[in-house]
């Protein structure tokens, strides 16, 4: 039986989340569909306007996507303290952006005043907001609603265009967030759509190669700040171009399909990592295989099931086996 969402989500354990949302008719996502004649290539520009959109709304970073044929990848990271740090007036003021809100809450921010009974009414709306610009489900839907709705429009048809759930993996350390944002970023390559990671339209990865070209980083996407130290900013700990060289040199063995080796230099990053060369290979081509839970190492996977009220440490046998020299 499939748990709420509530009790996979564990902000105290970690703030990333890999999610996976698939489509559940015949027809493509994106892409051309052989079997109908029809060209779908449109709707990944819907999906990655979106999801951007989004992410300039909630307290919600997107670390890695693609958008696929039939399903999209999204890695995330909830930024709890962003929200907290958001005054009444600014809660309001970001939900706005993307949802309509109340007459009252339209009023609060316009600075009418308001009665002792409606400022009580705002401030519930405020704390609900508030609450849900943290909330994975509601960024998850507020990304998939709009996308079935203009493809069923489209396909001049009504019901189901995702499941029902989307699939959630919490990422407990580094290793397993960089090693699912890699699998994530090469997913195209993988799937043969693409040669390489920089023509991978619609991806993460080829936004970040387009920006480091110009020696800058999107803005849409949670920024790499280098190796950890004091007053630390908010963003991903290794270089920008220490990960594009990775993502680069692990596609290029996943192109070739061999087994192959990684760039020498770019071993004191596994080693950082506490990864060998030939464990990131596997995990970074076969993440949702080897992964159907949460992923990191012993200790925090343990914490984690603890804070979830989980009795089994799901994939604990290869947590345990590939995340590890």
């Amino acid at each position: 039986m499939a748990r709420p969402r509530r009790t996979l989500v564990s902000l105290e354990d970690t703030p990333y989340y890999h999610c996976v949302s698939r489509v559940v008719r015949k027809a493509f996502l994106c892409g051309f569909d052989k079997s109908t004649g029809e060209d779908y290539e449109h709707r990944r520009e819907w999906v990655e306007s979106r999801m951007l959109e989004l992410a300039s709304i909630f307290a919600i970073d997107i670390c890695a996507y693609a958008v696929m044929s039939n399903h999209l990848h999204v890695v995330l990271k909830v930024d709890v303290d962003k929200a907290k740090s958001w005054s009444d007036k600014q809660v309001l003021e970001q939900w706005h952006k993307g949802f309509k809100g109340t007459l009252l809450t339209r009023k609060f921010v316009k600075g009418d005043k308001l009665e002792s009974f409606e400022l009580t009414t705002v401030k519930e709306c405020i704390t609900q907001y508030r609450e849900r610009l943290t909330d994975i489900s509601w960024f998850m839907r507020s990304l998939c609603e709009p996308i079935a709705r203009k493809a069923n429009r489209e396909d001049n048809c009504t019901g189901r265009f995702w499941e029902g759930r989307f699939k959630s993996q919490a990422l407990l350390d580094e290793a397993a967030l960089l090693a699912c944002m890699a699998y994530v970023d090469l997913n195209p390559v993988r799937a043969k759509m693409a040669a390489t990671p920089e023509k991978s339209d619609f991806t993460s990865i080829q936004r970040r190669i387009k920006s480091a070209i110009k020696g800058e980083q999107p803005q849409e996407l949670l920024v790499f700040v280098g190796n950890e130290r004091m007053n630390m900013p908010n963003g991903l700990m290794l270089c920008l171009k220490d990960y594009l060289s990775l993502v680069e040199d692990t596609g290029r063995v996943v192109r070739q399909d061999k087994r192959g080796a990684i760039c020498s230099s770019h071993q004191p990053i596994l080693d950082g990592l506490n990864i060998s060369a030939e464990n990131w290979l596997k995990i970074t081509t076969e993440f949702e295989a080897l992964f159907k839970g949460a992923v990191g190492n012993l200790s925090a996977l343990t914490q984690y099931c603890e804070h979830t009220e989980r009795k089994r440490r799901q994939s604990v046998a290869n947590c345990q086996r590939w995340l590890a020299t």
